[in-house]
């Protein structure tokens, strides 16, 4: 065998499984066609989170009178330079898998990779020349695209997915931005700060339709704040382009209505990337669109694995680095325990910020459980008052008869980075009445979570 370990994508699933095997003593080889990385961080998680900085950084600047600092003259964005601004940060971050490779002594191999036997992979390079190398073991982790809609065919131009969208070399007058998950609200989220118009439509009947009800209203409310167009329960039913405009027909609740945009952005999902990548050659059995695989991540064909998102679960970065991970570890023999799917944090980095896990009221409640919540509003926060953050909470969904910590769903500033907080406390069993006996530094918002836990036992001090 040339290898140890092939790796067929270099996302945070396949990188950080990568480097995984070779700290285990593994001898790794990486099969990229694109920049190291992945989606993520050449064209998801990093890149849109620069945006949204950019974004944020004006809506500082316009709003600075709030905070006793008065700005003089026409304060506009140079949205080329927060176009290149996102884009050098994401070939920095590229560049940081190039060397932690090299630190690794991690082959990478530039090229189309698919299984072309039980232990062998072939690599098609951007000439077609194709060679072929073999590995006691393979790992799928060739990731997503963006789901196109029949009636949303994208074009690149006028009707565009997340890759367009994060490149475009003039900020539209107006948008139309079809699905309000994670993706569809941060540049909804982005674009309407920077100045475009835009109209946001979800089919279903709230907004991050995922989260928690009480989350989706809030966030509809902060959009509504600046001048965003939101319609939910709503289904575009054709684009039209012929005018050199796109003129939308939406059908909503009350009826169809017309919207007319520059620019059409689709985000209404992903689809995994499991074609041409010899999955039918190996004998690996497929089940909706996805690879099925155990809990440690082993397909039906002997020595081959499929981990992040071409297998079920969250379409999440951090979820692909911890199958990484686990499935490595298992290959090299070491005592893993399986995921826990049910403790997973989700973020939506909009203004405000979405962090939530486990499960929501509606679910507590619909699988048996007593259940009591407690909640604290940002209105109540000495830190989010100083900072002029006072859209938000933190609702934490507890089992009434033992303080079991069910589910936890934040909206605010800051809450991406308190949502770790509940996830270590659900690993370790932690109950609510813990929680609330743990001191919290204060000014903080991280008190919201202290708090939270109190209202649920009528303990609330600051409320």
């Amino acid at each position: 065998m040339d290898y140890d370990l092939i790796v067929i994508g270099s996302g945070p699933g396949g990188y950080v499984a990568a480097i995984r095997a070779s700290q285990l003593n593994m001898k790794v080889a990486v099969v990229e066609k694109e920049k190291l990385g992945g989606i993520c961080l050449n064209w998801g998680c990093i890149p849109t989170k620069a945006l949204l900085k950019s974004a944020q950084v004006f809506t500082y600047i316009k709003h600075s009178a709030d905070y006793g600092i008065n700005i003089e003259g026409d304060i506009k964005p140079d949205f080329s330079s927060v176009i290149s601004r996102s884009r050098n940060i994401a070939d920095s971050m590229s560049k940081g898998i190039e060397f932690l490779f090299k630190k690794n002594n991690i082959t990478h191999i530039r090229g189309f990779g698919r299984l072309s036997g039980s232990n062998r992979v072939e690599i098609e390079d951007g000439a077609g020349k194709i060679t072929s190398i073999s590995a006691q073991n393979i790992i799928l982790a060739t990731g997503a695209r963006s789901k196109e809609l029949p009636n949303l065919k994208q074009d690149g131009k006028k009707i565009i997915g997340y890759r367009e969208a994060m490149t475009l070399s003039e900020k539209p007058a107006s948008m139309v931005i079809v699905g309000s998950g994670a993706i569809g609200s941060e540049f909804a989220n982005f674009y309407q700060a920077m100045g475009t118009d835009v109209t946001l439509v979800e089919v279903l009947p709230r907004l991050v339709p995922n989260e928690d009800e009480e989350i989706s209203k809030q966030l509809e409310r902060s959009f509504k704040k600046i001048k965003m167009k939101i319609m939910t329960g709503s289904s575009v039913e054709s684009v039209d382009t012929s005018k050199g405009k796109c003129t939308v027909t939406v059908k909503t609740p009350k009826g169809v209505e017309t919207v007319d945009a520059d620019i059409v952005l689709s985000a209404v999902g992903i689809t995994p990337n499991i074609e041409d990548i010899g999955l039918e050659r190996a004998g690996i059995k497929t089940e909706n669109s996805k690879v099925v695989v155990d809990d440690f991540y082993r397909t039906s064909a002997n020595g081959i694995y499929a981990i992040g998102d071409i297998v079920k679960g969250p379409a999440l970065a951090h979820v692909a680095s911890a199958e990484g991970i686990i499935c490595v570890e298992k290959i090299a023999g070491k005592e893993v325990e399986p995921l826990d799917y049910n403790n997973i944090p989700l973020c939506t980095y909009t203004t405000p910020e979405i962090a939530s896990c486990g499960l929501t009221e509606a679910e507590a409640k619909e699988a048996g459980y007593e259940v009591k919540t407690g909640k604290f509003p940002y209105t109540a926060s000495g830190k989010a008052s100083a900072a002029g953050a006072k859209d938000g909470f933190v609702k934490l969904v507890i089992d009434a008869s033992y303080g079991e910590l069910l589910g936890a769903h934040m909206i605010g500033e800051n809450v991406t980075e308190m949502i770790s907080e509940i996830i270590v406390a659900k690993k370790l069993e932690t109950t609510a009445h813990e929680i609330i006996k743990a001191v919290h530094p204060h000014p903080t918002m991280s008190e919201a979570v202290m708090e939270a836990a109190a209202a649920a036992y009528g303990e609330v001090i600051h409320l």
